[in-house]
């Protein structure tokens, strides 16, 4: 059988590439810096997320109103939001059949394919290598980093959003996947304007999009799989991140945040039962990063991210959030679509360059440190937009018309050009 590539071969083979991140470097542990009572943790409902409790009017009237338009007021996070949604039926069986009595792409038949092949596919036994396969299959499929844990049944929703019915879901395994929300753009905007949903909603349909295909192709293999994307949720997503290595729980909340992208990310998920050998979790200094900083709570427009320590919820450690003052900035935002602030002003949300570099190894590593490189962010000015990299139009959908938002003077563009 071909040899299936590792991760250290893969950054070594692939070191011209900017937008690598050498996963392999990270500190592994046996069990996640966040405190998790795991044998205790209670499964929790879908419907108790922030955005469909405001959908049902429990934070207000406006709120409800504001529900149905906050993404699609913009054009752009509309158009991205209609093709995350068309991903919402593709996560068990794709739309089409592949039968070979059909045309050559399949495409020509409406009637679903079966679910998963017959006859499972000539594998390797190796769970190692057949792990590091589907994460190269992540990475081909454009994913920008990817991680596998074993699925923990308090991970699996306990009733759907959409249809209200009870999950069922026995999945031994997760496979975490990670899209960038994009640097170039977060660093161009002030946290909560215009293009916040849309950053939002590009990583959310990528995700979504390599999510189903992944699914899909493990099922041609011979073996249950589902994705699990915005739009179409069986699990809950943080701590199957945790487990999978694929960050730390930070200050913000229930929020994975990444050594390398920071919190500047979205993900999707696909469970399966094919044999894969699970990552450890990582250990990159965020617990104590985060108690010395600090700078997402107060710069959070509606105050929702707690300045106080830790606490205990439905046993596991966290850090407190107020749902519903962070869902009426995010629904209810009258100067913008949505609000990302906490990514905006978080230290670790940086590009990879080769000096940053220098500096993430310096805050993962050496703890007596991190104060000044907290000062240092403000010194060099991250946190704040860099308007001569703007290259969105500010508009708003208003009684089916779009209009330039009110407090937007114009919808001059500011792009700085290359040299």
């Amino acid at each position: 059988m071909t040899r299936i590539i590792n991760s250290d071969y893969r950054d070594r083979c692939r070191s011209d590439r900017s937008d690598l991140y050498p996963v392999h470097v990270l500190k592994r542990v046996d069990r996640p810096t966040t405190i998790l009572n795991e044998d205790e943790i209670q499964r929790v409902d879908e419907r108790r997320g922030g955005f469909h409790r405001a959908g049902l009017g429990e934070f207000g009237e406006r709120l409800q109103k504001e529900y149905k338009r906050f993404v699609p007021k913009h054009p752009l996070s509309g158009a991205l939001v209609t093709m995350a949604g068309a991903l919402g039926n593709m996560v068990d069986a794709p739309a089409f059949s592949s039968d070979e009595s059909d045309t050559p792409w399949g495409v020509s038949s409406w009637t679903p394919m079966k679910s998963i092949a017959e006859h499972q596919a000539p594998l390797t036994d190796d769970s190692e290598a057949m792990a590091r396969h589907i994460k190269e299959t992540a990475y081909f499929l454009r994913a920008d980093m990817v991680g596998i844990c074993e699925l923990p049944p308090y991970t699996v929703y306990t009733h759907g959003k959409h249809d209200g019915k009870p999950v069922e879901l026995n999945h031994k395994y997760a496979i975490g996947i990670l899209i960038d929300q994009d640097w170039r753009t977060a660093s161009a905007f002030n946290g909560h304007d215009w293009i916040s949903n849309s950053m939002s909603f590009l990583s959310y349909s990528s995700s979504g999009f390599i999510a189903c295909i992944l699914a899909d192709y493990i099922r041609r293999l011979g073996y249950p799989a589902r994705a699990h994307h915005a739009m179409n949720y069986q699990v809950v997503v943080p701590p199957i991140l945790l487990l999978a290595g694929l960050g730390e729980m930070c200050r913000i909340g229930d929020v994975v945040l990444n050594p390398f992208l920071g919190p500047r990310f979205k993900a999707a998920v696909v469970t399966t039962d094919l044999p894969l050998a699970a990552d450890k979790p990582i250990d990159f200094g965020l617990q104590d990063f985060c108690d010395k900083c600090g700078k997402c709570a107060e710069h959070c427009p509606s105050q929702a991210i707690s300045h106080k320590d830790k606490i205990m919820y439905n046993y596991y450690q966290k850090w407190d959030n107020n749902v519903e003052k962070c869902t009426a900035m995010r629904v209810g935002n009258q100067q913008g679509s949505g609000c990302g602030t906490c990514i905006k002003v978080c230290p670790w949300n940086k590009p990879y360059t080769p000096f940053l570099r220098t500096v993430n190894w310096t805050m993962r590593n050496i703890p007596s440190l991190r104060r000044v490189g907290i000062w240092a962010d403000d010194v060099f000015g991250y946190g704040k937009p860099n308007d001569n990299l703007k290259w969105w139009l500010d508009l708003e959908r208003v009684n089916g018309d779009l209009q330039v938002p009110r407090r937007s003077k114009s919808n001059q563009l500011f792009i700085e050009p290359e040299h």
